[in-house]
């Protein structure tokens, strides 16, 4: 059970190659379509949305680096591409691995760091310390602010991989209950199942809501 269970989310089950990597591309197909024919209900909603998500970013940006807010409404597409082609059946969903968060929350991260340090070295050493701490917490301090930014990518990752791993857990857990029940409570199994999906994609928006947003605060940060 636990193999057939974990298999939906093994990348090299079709015909013992990493071909379920492919269905993260599957949201470009979506592109073209959306922004170059005559423009929809879908199209004025997309844009209104990257135009209310730029706004936001701007303001936690600043001014500093201008256009740096289509770096993350589009790391905010992706994902949340990703997170809803997941929710269909037979689609492998990529971003509940490792392997792909950490791709992407790593390298912003280095990014970052890199450029703080080397262009705000005083501002990165400064925040290391919080205004007002006693002389004597200063090195705990220091040790504990360090260890808090080193973990920012692999908490990044964690986040979204397990939360959209463990939904999709739960619905397959309870999907397999479904030929040894009755018919009042597989009456009942669907209706939660329902709900679970209704949840899942409400968490598949704000994960991917949440990853771009941390983004922009940990980036915001080193100027």
């Amino acid at each position: 059970m636990m193999t057939n269970l974990f298999s939906s989310f093994d990348p090299s089950t079709s015909f013992n190659l990493s071909l379920n990597w492919l269905s993260t591309f599957l949201g470009f197909l979506f592109m073209p379509a959306m922004f170059w024919l005559v423009p929809s209900r879908m199209n004025f909603m997309w844009i209104k949305i990257c135009s209310i998500l730029h706004q936001e970013f701007k303001i936690l940006l600043g001014s500093k680096i201008k256009g740096s807010t289509l770096i993350f409404v589009s790391l905010f597409s992706f994902i949340l591409f990703n997170n809803f082609l997941g929710l269909f059946p037979y689609i492998f969903t990529s971003s509940s691995h490792l392997v792909l968060t950490l791709a992407l929350a790593l390298p912003l991260w280095l990014s970052f760091m890199i450029y703080g340090w080397i262009n705000n070295t005083t501002h990165m050493l400064a925040h290391l310390v919080p205004q007002g701490t006693p002389p004597i917490l200063m090195p705990f301090m220091v040790c504990i602010e360090t260890i808090s930014n080193i973990i920012r990518p692999g908490t990044l990752a964690v986040r979204l991989a397990a939360n959209m791993i463990a939904g999709h857990l739960l619905m397959t857990l309870l999907g397999n209950t479904g030929p040894s029940l009755s018919l009042m409570m597989i009456n009942i199994l669907i209706i939660v199942q329902l709900l679970l999906l209704l949840l899942e994609s409400a968490v598949a928006i704000i994960q991917s809501y949440v990853f771009a947003i941390l983004s922009t605060l940990y980036s915001s940060e080193v100027n």
